[in-house]
């Protein structure tokens, strides 16, 4: 069992993700935006850290910087519901640049409940070794 923080700005997301989470033996922390977020990680332990992109305030590109800057080597799960490519190929693609910036997987909104447990999954493999048998390619 894993705790988990989602931060997201939209109640449905974090009622949703919570849900899913703690039905499949998760423990689940919300915070409505970034900043709530960065209050919860100084005074609790976290292992993995969901974030939306876009959220008034603190948005999550900068909270994701600031996680990895507080708390080196804790996962992050990057979530948006914003299309980021349009036909002429000039809008950013903001999924990737979190990942540049740092978020471990992305996932774009809607996501099904198993792709969520799938990336939970994937992200806890990684910080616990679960990969090591893995060869390198």
């Amino acid at each position: 069992m894993a705790r988990i923080l989602v931060v997201d700005d939209d109640q449905a997301v974090r009622t949703v993700a919570k849900t899913v989470l703690e039905l499949n033996g998760h423990e689940a922390v919300i915070a409505e935006d970034g900043r709530a977020g960065l209050r919860k990680l100084e005074t609790e332990s976290y292992d993995l850290v969901i974030v939306d992109i876009f959220m008034p305030g603190m948005d999550g590109l900068e909270t994701i910087r600031l996680v990895n800057e507080r708390k080196p080597g804790l996962p992050i799960i990057v979530i948006s519901g914003l299309a980021f490519r349009s036909a002429s190929g000039t809008t950013p693609d903001f999924l990737s640049m979190a990942t540049k910036l740092g978020a471990t997987r992305s996932l774009q909104k809607p996501f099904r409940s198993q792709e969520l447990l799938s990336a939970v999954d994937d992200c806890l493999r990684s910080v616990s070794g679960g990969e090591r048998g893995q060869p390198e390619g």
